[in-house]
């Protein structure tokens, strides 16, 4: 099979897709690109056995048709080298030669059966539950609990965002069990009750293709797959089993204490006072009085210690409040508003964080914290 594709087109689409790759494949074959040519499409698949990422590119230039496994990592940086230039691949579906002419080169390299490459799985249609969604309502989704994801061995359950769909709406979660983030949707509805436990690392692939994306996304899942299918993209994952604890449970409801705040006064000052405070704790103090947030870090250890006085507008008991401070800064880099609204309860339970203003009337987006002991 033999067709001619632009170098820079190439690699723009083999980069998004080789991220898949896994270092340690179990299968030889895994790190290659899958090449798959028909009527003028060229497909290509990177695979690390539980996350699959295929990309199509229309080619105006191709005979014939056939399947071919090329390395990857020669493939890749070979493409790198090369001016934006017009590339012709003659492959023989024999041998699995791969000759690569340019207009001052060839260049060779052997491939495998493409034959061999693993098979897709098949999402059954007795257990299948579909959504259609705007790329921008997945993005915002995936970006704003990603972040809250956990890295736990023995809870695999907490490495991924939760993604629960129902007729009203559709809401996204993660949580380390010291943080969490919950972001529902109310302009995306499902004909029936479901959820999926979508794992980090093609989460943050489809975070990556995403804003590339001008048109709908199909998602499609069933106990074991979900598929996202957009415009020249499609990512198969296969998704973490087990069920996701009950996160509304641990969302404090009676909050009385209610502060608001400059989101990027509050954000500044804690990156500055953060630096004294204890390597091992990260311990930050919010004291609140009257219309004053005093944030105060401390090193017994080092003999060092800072407190900034930030205006902001508080209705509550006077209270003292220890967060670890690079989580508090993590939220709210995550939050898009001007001001953040915090709703306190007291100082042992846990805090939650709301963007002051929408961005969207059909967003929701809710973040905790939990608190930390106060060493007095």
């Amino acid at each position: 099979m033999k067709f001619v594709i632009s170098s820079t087109e190439l690699l723009s689409h083999l980069q998004a897709i080789s991220r898949v790759i896994s270092n340690k494949n179990t299968l030889p074959i895994l790190d290659n690109f899958l090449f798959q040519l028909s009527d003028n499409e060229l497909k290509i698949t990177a695979s690390d056995l539980e996350t699959t990422l295929i990309t199509t590119i229309a080619l105006e230039n191709a005979t014939d048709e056939g399947s071919i496994a090329i390395p990857a990592r020669i493939l890749t940086e070979t493409l790198k080298e090369f001016p934006d230039q017009p590339l012709t691949f003659d492959i023989n579906n024999e041998t699995f030669g791969v000759v690569i002419t340019t207009e001052n080169g060839k260049y060779s390299v052997v491939g495998l059966n493409g034959e061999d490459f693993p098979q897709l799985p098949v999402i059954k249609d007795d257990q299948k539950t579909s959504v259609q969604l705007t790329a921008d309502i997945l993005l915002s989704g995936i970006s704003k609990t990603l972040f809250a994801t956990a890295d736990d061995e023995l809870r695999p359950v907490m490495n991924g965002v939760y993604i629960e769909l129902s007729q009203d709406n559709m809401i996204f979660v993660a949580s380390d069990a010291h943080k969490l983030v919950r972001y529902r949707r109310t302009d995306v509805k499902a004909d029936k009750e479901s959820s999926f436990i979508f794992p980090k690392k093609p989460a943050s692939l489809l975070k990556a293709i995403l804003p590339m994306e001008e048109n709908d996304v199909m998602v499609e899942f069933d106990d074991k797959n979900a598929f996202f299918t957009l415009s020249n993209y499609k990512l198969v994952s296969r998704l973490v089993e087990g069920n996701y604890p009950s996160y509304n449970s641990v969302i404090p409801t009676n909050n009385p204490n209610k502060l608001t705040i400059d989101r990027l006064e509050l954000y500044n000052a804690l990156k500055r006072v953060a630096l004294f405070s204890n390597q091992a704790s990260n311990l930050i103090k919010l004291e609140l009085t009257g219309n004053q947030l005093n944030v105060s870090a401390q090193d017994i250890d080092f003999s060092i210690s800072a407190n900034e006085r930030l205006n902001c507008q508080y209705e509550g008991d006077n209270m003292e409040i220890g967060f670890k401070s690079s989580f508090l800064i993590e939220i709210l880099s995550n939050i898009a508003s001007t001001d953040v609204l915090a709703e306190l309860s007291d100082p042992s339970r846990a805090g939650i964080f709301f963007p002051a203003e929408k961005e969207n009337d059909d967003e929701d987006v809710l973040m905790l914290l939990m608190p930390m002991m106060i060493n007095v």
